[in-house]
């Protein structure tokens, strides 16, 4: 028989900018096997206007056998909807801390592959408010994939980001995204030179139009 219970956890996540002087606040969600703290660093190109939050998945691990590097991970399919719901909470949690003491005139969520299912979930709950949302090498989780439609996502700016060289982006993918546009009046989608990664170039023209 299964049972469940409930304990104090510690989460961590890593900072860059300062929220006194900064307008734009953002959430960067890491993707599967990345470590917060290196994660952060993609978006030191960013000028001092934009404060960036990133969190760190709670579930960490090595990355080969037993020692070593460690990454760390949003979820698996072992009980999603506890981590899920896990995730919401931290995520409600760590920007309250913030947006209750620092005025943002703009909010933007970004994930990146794993991290942008999080991201997509977590900004459907819009406890966070986010006027915009950048998910990056990857697409809608399948469980949102008939809810994308809902006022949330219709009043928010989309973009998808998408490298031409990345490795782990199927190609089915760039035909699933393309149907979002019916749906979504408010999508762009980006194409950049390169692997699965955070283009900076790509990064800083985004950031531009937010």
């Amino acid at each position: 028989m299964e049972g469940k219970i409930k304990l104090t956890k510690t989460y961590r996540y890593f900072t860059h900018g300062d929220p006194e002087k900064a307008e734009h606040i953002w959430i960067v969600l890491h993707g599967y096997g990345q470590l917060a703290e290196f994660f952060i660093r993609k978006f030191r190109s960013l000028d001092d206007n934009h404060f960036i939050i990133a969190p760190e998945g709670m579930h960490r691990f090595y990355l080969q056998g037993t020692s070593g590097r460690v990454g760390a991970s949003w979820m698996t399919k072992e009980a999603r909807l506890d981590d899920i719901e896990d995730n919401h909470l931290f995520l409600d949690e760590l920007v309250g801390q913030f947006t209750s003491k620092y005025t943002f005139q703009k909010r933007t969520i970004l994930g990146f592959s794993q991290g942008g299912a999080t991201a997509s979930r977590w900004h459907q709950r819009n406890s966070f408010n986010a006027d915009n949302l950048i998910l990056w090498a990857c697409v809608f989780p399948p469980d949102l994939e008939s809810s994308y439609s809902s006022p949330v996502f219709q009043g928010s700016k989309n973009y998808f980001v998408l490298g031409k060289q990345d490795e782990y982006f199927q190609e089915k993918y760039y035909d699933i995204i393309k149907t979002y546009k019916d749906q979504l009046p408010n999508l762009s989608i980006r194409e950049f030179e390169g692997p699965h990664n955070i283009d900076q170039e790509t990064l800083i023209s985004i950031s531009k139009e937010l």
